[in-house]
Protein backbone atom coordinates (compact mmCIF):
# COMPACT_ATOMS: atom_id res chain seq x y z
CA UNK A 1 0.00 0.00 0.00
CA UNK A 2 1.40 3.17 -0.98
CA UNK A 3 0.20 5.83 1.51
CA UNK A 4 1.76 8.90 -0.09
CA UNK A 5 -0.09 7.67 -2.96
CA UNK A 6 -3.52 7.71 -1.47
CA UNK A 7 -2.69 10.90 0.45
CA UNK A 8 -2.42 12.70 -2.80
CA UNK A 9 -5.32 10.75 -4.56
CA UNK A 10 -7.48 12.93 -1.74
CA UNK A 11 -6.46 16.17 -2.45
CA UNK A 12 -7.22 15.19 -6.07
CA UNK A 13 -10.84 14.91 -5.18
CA UNK A 14 -11.33 16.86 -2.39
CA UNK A 15 -12.37 19.57 -4.52
CA UNK A 16 -15.57 17.57 -5.36
CA UNK A 17 -15.61 16.07 -2.10
CA UNK A 18 -16.65 20.24 -1.38
CA UNK A 19 -19.28 20.70 -3.68
CA UNK A 20 -21.11 17.11 -2.78
CA UNK A 21 -20.96 18.37 0.81
CA UNK A 22 -22.56 21.90 0.14
CA UNK A 23 -24.81 20.37 -2.18
CA UNK A 24 -26.10 17.57 0.81
CA UNK A 25 -26.27 20.70 3.31
CA UNK A 26 -28.82 22.71 1.09
CA UNK A 27 -30.55 19.40 1.37
CA UNK A 28 -32.76 20.29 4.60
CA UNK A 29 -32.71 17.01 6.12
CA UNK A 30 -34.83 17.70 9.65
CA UNK A 31 -37.06 15.13 11.49
CA UNK A 32 -39.64 14.02 8.82
CA UNK A 33 -37.85 15.67 5.49
CA UNK A 34 -35.15 13.84 5.08
CA UNK A 35 -36.18 12.04 1.92
CA UNK A 36 -34.65 15.09 -0.96
CA UNK A 37 -31.21 14.32 0.43
CA UNK A 38 -31.63 10.81 1.14
CA UNK A 39 -32.83 10.47 -3.14
CA UNK A 40 -29.51 12.18 -3.51
CA UNK A 41 -27.48 10.36 -1.34
CA UNK A 42 -28.81 7.28 -3.34
CA UNK A 43 -28.32 8.27 -6.60
CA UNK A 44 -24.79 9.29 -6.07
CA UNK A 45 -23.87 6.26 -4.40
CA UNK A 46 -25.35 4.21 -7.58
CA UNK A 47 -23.74 6.55 -9.75
CA UNK A 48 -20.63 5.41 -7.89
CA UNK A 49 -21.15 1.62 -8.55
CA UNK A 50 -22.62 0.47 -5.26
CA UNK A 51 -25.88 -1.73 -4.68
CA UNK A 52 -28.70 0.43 -3.40
CA UNK A 53 -31.22 -0.73 -0.46
CA UNK A 54 -33.43 2.53 0.32
CA UNK A 55 -36.63 1.25 2.73
CA UNK A 56 -38.99 3.00 4.56
CA UNK A 57 -38.52 1.82 8.59
CA UNK A 58 -41.38 0.23 9.74
CA UNK A 59 -41.43 0.43 13.82
CA UNK A 60 -43.37 -3.04 14.29
CA UNK A 61 -39.87 -4.76 12.61
CA UNK A 62 -37.51 -2.88 15.40
CA UNK A 63 -39.90 -2.08 18.15
CA UNK A 64 -39.04 -5.39 20.12
CA UNK A 65 -35.26 -4.91 19.81
CA UNK A 66 -32.48 -4.03 22.33
CA UNK A 67 -31.56 -0.77 21.89
CA UNK A 68 -35.29 0.91 20.43
CA UNK A 69 -36.56 4.10 21.33
CA UNK A 70 -39.85 5.05 21.43
CA UNK A 71 -41.09 6.66 18.40
CA UNK A 72 -41.91 10.77 18.22
CA UNK A 73 -44.65 11.06 15.88
CA UNK A 74 -45.06 9.54 12.20
CA UNK A 75 -42.73 7.71 10.80
CA UNK A 76 -44.01 7.97 7.39
CA UNK A 77 -41.38 8.27 5.12
CA UNK A 78 -38.41 7.61 7.50
CA UNK A 79 -35.80 6.71 4.93
CA UNK A 80 -33.16 4.55 5.09
CA UNK A 81 -30.02 4.26 2.62
CA UNK A 82 -27.19 1.84 2.42
CA UNK A 83 -24.98 1.52 -0.59
CA UNK A 84 -22.77 -1.83 -0.80
CA UNK A 85 -19.67 -2.37 -2.12
CA UNK A 86 -18.82 -6.02 -2.18
CA UNK A 87 -15.49 -7.30 -2.79
CA UNK A 88 -14.06 -10.06 -5.25
CA UNK A 89 -11.89 -11.47 -3.07
CA UNK A 90 -12.74 -10.87 0.75
CA UNK A 91 -9.32 -11.13 1.65
CA UNK A 92 -9.98 -8.07 4.42
CA UNK A 93 -12.04 -7.17 7.25
CA UNK A 94 -15.68 -5.87 6.20
CA UNK A 95 -16.54 -2.04 7.61
CA UNK A 96 -19.29 -0.27 8.22
CA UNK A 97 -19.29 3.66 7.14
CA UNK A 98 -22.30 4.75 9.49
CA UNK A 99 -23.81 8.45 9.41
CA UNK A 100 -26.95 10.32 10.06
CA UNK A 101 -28.66 12.62 7.47
CA UNK A 102 -31.13 14.17 9.83
CA UNK A 103 -30.10 17.28 11.61
CA UNK A 104 -31.67 18.81 14.28
CA UNK A 105 -33.96 22.46 13.65
CA UNK A 106 -32.64 25.59 12.87
CA UNK A 107 -34.65 27.44 15.47
CA UNK A 108 -35.24 31.48 14.64
CA UNK A 109 -33.95 32.18 11.25
CA UNK A 110 -33.15 35.69 12.35
CA UNK A 111 -30.34 34.58 14.55
CA UNK A 112 -28.42 32.95 11.62
CA UNK A 113 -26.37 35.31 9.54
CA UNK A 114 -26.99 33.89 6.68
CA UNK A 115 -29.98 31.04 5.80
CA UNK A 116 -29.39 28.09 7.36
CA UNK A 117 -29.10 25.34 4.47
CA UNK A 118 -27.53 28.37 2.05
CA UNK A 119 -24.50 26.40 2.28
CA UNK A 120 -21.37 28.45 2.05
CA UNK A 121 -17.57 28.46 2.18
CA UNK A 122 -15.94 31.54 4.17
CA UNK A 123 -12.04 31.30 4.97
CA UNK A 124 -11.34 27.41 6.06
CA UNK A 125 -14.89 27.04 7.06
CA UNK A 126 -18.49 25.44 5.68
CA UNK A 127 -21.42 26.91 7.21
CA UNK A 128 -24.78 25.63 7.21
CA UNK A 129 -27.17 23.30 9.22
CA UNK A 130 -25.68 20.16 9.72
CA UNK A 131 -22.43 20.69 7.89
CA UNK A 132 -20.73 19.65 10.93
CA UNK A 133 -23.23 17.08 12.47
CA UNK A 134 -22.83 14.89 10.51
CA UNK A 135 -22.94 15.87 6.69
CA UNK A 136 -19.11 16.08 6.28
CA UNK A 137 -18.55 13.14 8.28
CA UNK A 138 -20.88 11.22 6.00
CA UNK A 139 -19.30 12.70 2.70
CA UNK A 140 -15.87 11.91 3.92
CA UNK A 141 -16.65 8.19 4.32
CA UNK A 142 -17.66 8.42 0.28
CA UNK A 143 -14.54 10.17 -0.76
CA UNK A 144 -12.61 8.41 0.95
CA UNK A 145 -13.47 5.43 -1.23
CA UNK A 146 -13.48 7.92 -4.08
CA UNK A 147 -9.91 8.47 -3.33
CA UNK A 148 -9.05 4.82 -3.70
CA UNK A 149 -11.49 4.51 -6.88
CA UNK A 150 -9.09 7.70 -7.83
CA UNK A 151 -6.01 5.42 -7.84
CA UNK A 152 -7.59 2.08 -9.09
CA UNK A 153 -8.36 0.46 -5.88
CA UNK A 154 -11.14 -0.33 -3.40
CA UNK A 155 -11.22 -2.21 -0.28
CA UNK A 156 -10.63 -6.26 -0.40
CA UNK A 157 -13.55 -6.82 1.77
CA UNK A 158 -17.19 -5.43 1.59
CA UNK A 159 -17.91 -2.29 2.99
CA UNK A 160 -21.37 -1.21 3.85
CA UNK A 161 -22.21 2.86 3.40
CA UNK A 162 -24.80 3.98 5.92
CA UNK A 163 -27.24 6.62 5.54
CA UNK A 164 -29.53 6.51 8.08
CA UNK A 165 -32.31 8.65 10.07
CA UNK A 166 -33.34 9.58 13.40
CA UNK A 167 -29.98 9.64 15.40
CA UNK A 168 -31.17 13.06 16.66
CA UNK A 169 -33.83 11.69 18.24
CA UNK A 170 -33.71 8.13 18.78
CA UNK A 171 -31.26 5.96 16.97
CA UNK A 172 -34.04 4.15 15.64
CA UNK A 173 -32.33 4.18 11.85
CA UNK A 174 -29.07 2.93 12.87
CA UNK A 175 -30.76 0.03 14.33
CA UNK A 176 -33.29 -0.38 11.62
CA UNK A 177 -29.97 -1.44 9.80
CA UNK A 178 -29.10 -4.37 11.77
CA UNK A 179 -32.63 -5.55 11.80
CA UNK A 180 -32.00 -5.40 8.06
CA UNK A 181 -29.36 -7.99 8.54
CA UNK A 182 -26.03 -5.70 7.55
CA UNK A 183 -23.17 -6.90 10.08
CA UNK A 184 -19.21 -5.97 9.36
CA UNK A 185 -16.20 -6.51 11.42
CA UNK A 186 -16.12 -2.34 12.74
CA UNK A 187 -18.13 0.34 12.40
CA UNK A 188 -16.41 3.62 11.91
CA UNK A 189 -18.69 6.55 12.77
CA UNK A 190 -17.62 10.38 11.95
CA UNK A 191 -19.28 12.40 14.21
CA UNK A 192 -17.41 15.86 14.81
CA UNK A 193 -15.60 15.44 17.82
CA UNK A 194 -12.10 17.19 16.66
CA UNK A 195 -10.17 14.21 15.15
CA UNK A 196 -10.47 12.31 18.57
CA UNK A 197 -11.49 9.01 19.04
CA UNK A 198 -14.41 8.97 21.03
CA UNK A 199 -14.09 6.40 24.22
CA UNK A 200 -16.66 6.18 25.91
CA UNK A 201 -20.53 8.35 25.66
CA UNK A 202 -23.33 8.39 27.76
CA UNK A 203 -26.67 7.26 27.32
CA UNK A 204 -29.67 9.77 27.00
CA UNK A 205 -33.72 9.32 28.55
CA UNK A 206 -36.05 11.59 26.68
CA UNK A 207 -39.41 11.93 29.30
CA UNK A 208 -42.50 14.18 29.21
CA UNK A 209 -44.03 15.14 32.73
CA UNK A 210 -47.62 16.15 32.50
CA UNK A 211 -49.47 18.03 35.28
CA UNK A 212 -53.43 18.81 34.87
CA UNK A 213 -55.81 20.15 37.28
CA UNK A 214 -58.68 22.67 36.69
CA UNK A 215 -58.74 26.30 35.46
CA UNK A 216 -59.85 28.72 38.20
CA UNK A 217 -59.95 32.75 37.54
CA UNK A 218 -56.98 34.77 38.25
CA UNK A 219 -59.07 35.75 41.52
CA UNK A 220 -58.15 32.45 42.61
CA UNK A 221 -54.16 32.65 42.18
CA UNK A 222 -53.04 31.91 45.24
CA UNK A 223 -55.13 28.79 45.72
CA UNK A 224 -52.01 26.72 44.78
CA UNK A 225 -53.37 25.47 41.62
CA UNK A 226 -50.77 27.21 39.02
CA UNK A 227 -49.93 23.96 36.84
CA UNK A 228 -47.01 26.03 35.28
CA UNK A 229 -46.00 27.31 38.78
CA UNK A 230 -46.42 23.56 39.98
CA UNK A 231 -43.05 22.94 37.71
CA UNK A 232 -40.64 24.54 39.27
CA UNK A 233 -40.23 22.54 42.26
CA UNK A 234 -39.87 19.99 39.82
CA UNK A 235 -36.79 21.11 37.95
CA UNK A 236 -35.70 21.79 41.29
CA UNK A 237 -35.50 18.46 42.02
CA UNK A 238 -34.44 16.63 39.41
CA UNK A 239 -31.76 18.95 39.28
CA UNK A 240 -30.70 17.65 42.74
CA UNK A 241 -30.79 14.01 40.96
CA UNK A 242 -28.85 15.07 38.21
CA UNK A 243 -25.84 16.33 41.08
CA UNK A 244 -26.61 12.58 42.91
CA UNK A 245 -26.32 10.98 39.83
CA UNK A 246 -22.57 12.59 38.88
CA UNK A 247 -21.38 12.23 42.12
CA UNK A 248 -18.08 10.78 42.32
CA UNK A 249 -18.95 7.33 43.54
CA UNK A 250 -21.46 6.52 40.78
CA UNK A 251 -18.95 7.67 37.85
CA UNK A 252 -17.83 5.10 35.10
CA UNK A 253 -14.44 4.86 35.22
CA UNK A 254 -13.98 6.78 32.05
CA UNK A 255 -15.57 9.59 33.52
CA UNK A 256 -13.48 9.91 36.60
CA UNK A 257 -12.03 13.23 36.11
CA UNK A 258 -15.31 14.42 34.66
CA UNK A 259 -17.00 16.42 37.54
CA UNK A 260 -20.46 16.85 35.40
CA UNK A 261 -20.90 14.52 32.51
CA UNK A 262 -24.56 13.77 33.12
CA UNK A 263 -26.85 16.52 31.95
CA UNK A 264 -30.48 17.39 32.90
CA UNK A 265 -31.64 19.75 30.08
CA UNK A 266 -35.40 20.82 30.64
CA UNK A 267 -35.67 21.72 27.06
CA UNK A 268 -39.28 22.47 26.52
CA UNK A 269 -42.49 23.65 28.37
CA UNK A 270 -45.99 24.68 27.16
CA UNK A 271 -49.32 25.29 29.76
CA UNK A 272 -51.75 27.27 30.36
CA UNK A 273 -54.57 28.95 27.87
CA UNK A 274 -55.27 32.40 28.74
CA UNK A 275 -52.98 35.10 30.71
CA UNK A 276 -56.47 35.73 33.20
CA UNK A 277 -57.14 31.98 33.95
CA UNK A 278 -54.75 30.25 36.02
CA UNK A 279 -53.02 27.67 33.86
CA UNK A 280 -54.92 24.36 34.79
CA UNK A 281 -52.12 22.30 32.50
CA UNK A 282 -48.59 22.21 31.86
CA UNK A 283 -45.90 19.96 30.12
CA UNK A 284 -42.37 19.62 30.05
CA UNK A 285 -39.79 18.04 28.07
CA UNK A 286 -36.34 16.71 29.48
CA UNK A 287 -33.25 14.99 28.38
CA UNK A 288 -31.07 13.12 31.69
CA UNK A 289 -27.73 11.71 30.53
CA UNK A 290 -26.32 8.13 31.68
CA UNK A 291 -23.44 6.49 32.32
CA UNK A 292 -22.45 3.46 30.31
CA UNK A 293 -23.19 0.02 32.71
CA UNK A 294 -26.13 2.05 34.22
CA UNK A 295 -29.33 0.30 33.24
CA UNK A 296 -32.03 2.88 32.19
CA UNK A 297 -35.11 1.31 34.04
CA UNK A 298 -32.74 2.32 37.18
CA UNK A 299 -32.66 6.26 35.86
CA UNK A 300 -36.40 5.65 35.44
CA UNK A 301 -36.98 4.27 38.58
CA UNK A 302 -34.74 7.58 39.98
CA UNK A 303 -36.86 9.86 38.04
CA UNK A 304 -40.22 8.91 39.01
CA UNK A 305 -39.65 8.83 42.74
CA UNK A 306 -38.13 12.28 42.49
CA UNK A 307 -41.29 13.56 40.83
CA UNK A 308 -43.70 11.85 42.68
CA UNK A 309 -41.14 12.65 45.78
CA UNK A 310 -42.38 16.24 45.24
CA UNK A 311 -45.54 16.03 44.18
CA UNK A 312 -47.14 13.79 47.45
CA UNK A 313 -46.32 17.40 49.37
CA UNK A 314 -47.50 20.32 47.19
CA UNK A 315 -50.79 21.69 47.20
CA UNK A 316 -51.44 21.34 43.43
CA UNK A 317 -49.20 17.55 42.58
CA UNK A 318 -50.94 15.91 45.54
CA UNK A 319 -54.41 16.31 44.35
CA UNK A 320 -53.46 15.71 40.19
CA UNK A 321 -50.57 13.17 40.76
CA UNK A 322 -48.17 13.44 37.27
CA UNK A 323 -47.97 11.88 34.24
CA UNK A 324 -44.93 10.85 33.13
CA UNK A 325 -44.54 9.81 29.31
CA UNK A 326 -40.90 8.65 27.68
CA UNK A 327 -40.63 9.38 24.19
CA UNK A 328 -37.82 9.61 22.18
CA UNK A 329 -34.13 8.41 23.43
CA UNK A 330 -33.88 5.13 25.65
CA UNK A 331 -29.89 4.95 25.19
CA UNK A 332 -27.68 3.18 26.60
CA UNK A 333 -24.61 4.55 27.20
CA UNK A 334 -21.50 2.41 25.36
CA UNK A 335 -17.94 2.41 25.92
CA UNK A 336 -15.71 1.62 23.43
CA UNK A 337 -12.76 1.56 26.15
CA UNK A 338 -14.32 -1.42 27.62
CA UNK A 339 -14.00 -3.70 24.73
CA UNK A 340 -11.33 -5.56 25.46
CA UNK A 341 -11.36 -8.05 22.35
CA UNK A 342 -9.14 -8.55 19.78
CA UNK A 343 -10.60 -6.84 17.10
CA UNK A 344 -11.13 -3.54 18.73
CA UNK A 345 -7.98 -3.48 19.65
CA UNK A 346 -6.58 -4.15 16.09
CA UNK A 347 -9.32 -1.43 14.80
CA UNK A 348 -8.00 1.03 17.76
CA UNK A 349 -3.98 0.43 16.13
CA UNK A 350 -5.27 0.86 12.77
CA UNK A 351 -7.05 4.54 13.06
CA UNK A 352 -3.96 4.73 15.44
CA UNK A 353 -1.53 4.11 12.30
CA UNK A 354 -4.06 6.50 9.86
CA UNK A 355 -4.38 9.43 12.18
CA UNK A 356 -0.49 9.17 13.23
CA UNK A 357 0.40 9.26 9.56
CA UNK A 358 -2.21 12.36 8.54
CA UNK A 359 -1.68 14.39 11.68
CA UNK A 360 1.81 13.87 13.11
CA UNK A 361 0.57 12.70 16.75
CA UNK A 362 -1.01 10.32 18.17
CA UNK A 363 -4.40 9.78 18.21
CA UNK A 364 -5.91 11.29 21.06
CA UNK A 365 -9.28 10.05 23.14
CA UNK A 366 -12.19 11.96 24.78
CA UNK A 367 -15.00 10.54 26.87
CA UNK A 368 -17.89 12.68 25.55
CA UNK A 369 -21.12 13.92 27.23
CA UNK A 370 -23.71 12.99 24.27
CA UNK A 371 -24.44 10.45 22.92
CA UNK A 372 -24.00 8.68 19.32
CA UNK A 373 -25.24 5.71 16.96
CA UNK A 374 -22.30 3.66 18.08
CA UNK A 375 -24.07 1.66 21.26
CA UNK A 376 -26.33 -0.17 18.65
CA UNK A 377 -23.14 -2.00 17.07
CA UNK A 378 -21.06 -1.92 20.30
CA UNK A 379 -23.51 -3.29 22.32
CA UNK A 380 -26.08 -5.24 20.54
CA UNK A 381 -24.37 -6.24 17.29
CA UNK A 382 -20.84 -7.45 19.01
CA UNK A 383 -19.17 -5.07 16.28
CA UNK A 384 -16.65 -2.12 17.96
CA UNK A 385 -17.44 0.89 17.22
CA UNK A 386 -14.99 3.96 16.22
CA UNK A 387 -16.13 7.45 16.59
CA UNK A 388 -13.69 9.47 14.74
CA UNK A 389 -14.94 12.77 13.20
CA UNK A 390 -13.89 16.15 12.03
CA UNK A 391 -14.01 19.35 14.09
CA UNK A 392 -16.51 21.65 13.82
CA UNK A 393 -18.70 24.56 15.87
CA UNK A 394 -21.76 25.37 17.34
CA UNK A 395 -23.39 22.13 16.47
CA UNK A 396 -27.12 22.49 16.88
CA UNK A 397 -26.45 26.12 17.39
CA UNK A 398 -26.67 29.21 15.00
CA UNK A 399 -24.12 29.20 12.73
CA UNK A 400 -23.01 25.79 12.91
CA UNK A 401 -20.00 25.35 10.78
CA UNK A 402 -17.27 22.70 9.70
CA UNK A 403 -13.07 23.02 9.49
CA UNK A 404 -12.40 22.45 6.38
CA UNK A 405 -8.85 21.76 6.71
CA UNK A 406 -9.99 18.64 9.46
CA UNK A 407 -12.28 17.66 7.04
CA UNK A 408 -9.60 16.62 4.73
CA UNK A 409 -7.52 15.12 7.23
CA UNK A 410 -10.29 13.11 8.11
CA UNK A 411 -10.76 11.94 4.57
CA UNK A 412 -6.89 11.22 4.26
CA UNK A 413 -7.27 9.65 7.70
CA UNK A 414 -10.30 7.06 6.70
CA UNK A 415 -8.50 6.16 3.48
CA UNK A 416 -5.61 5.25 5.07
CA UNK A 417 -7.38 3.46 7.62
CA UNK A 418 -9.51 1.41 4.06
CA UNK A 419 -7.12 0.21 3.13
CA UNK A 420 -5.50 -1.19 5.80
CA UNK A 421 -8.22 -2.30 7.31
CA UNK A 422 -9.87 -3.69 4.36
CA UNK A 423 -6.79 -4.49 2.51
CA UNK A 424 -7.17 -3.05 -1.78
CA UNK A 425 -7.85 -5.01 -4.89
CA UNK A 426 -8.12 -3.57 -8.40
CA UNK A 427 -11.22 -1.61 -9.29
Amino acid sequence: MDRTAILRAVDSVFGTELEFLAELVRHPSTRGLEQSAQDFVARELSDRGFDIDRWEIDVKDISNLPGFSPVIGSYENAVNVVGSLRSRTRSGRSLILNGHIDVVPTGPLDMWNRAPFDAYIDGDWMYGRGAGDMKAGLVSNLFAIEALKHLGLRPAADVFFQSVVEEECTGNGALACLQRGYRADVALIPEPFAEKLVSSQVGVIWFQVHLRGLPTHVAYAGSGANAIEAAVPLFEALHRLERQMNATECRHHDYVGHSHALNLNIGKIEGGDWASSVPAWCVFDARMGVFPGHALDDVRRMIEETIFDVARNHPFLARSRPEIVYNGFAAEGYSFKDDKSEVAHAALATLDRAHSLVSGAPLACEAITATTDARFFGLYANTPALVYGPRAEAIHGFNERVDLTSVHRLTQATALFIADWCGLEKA
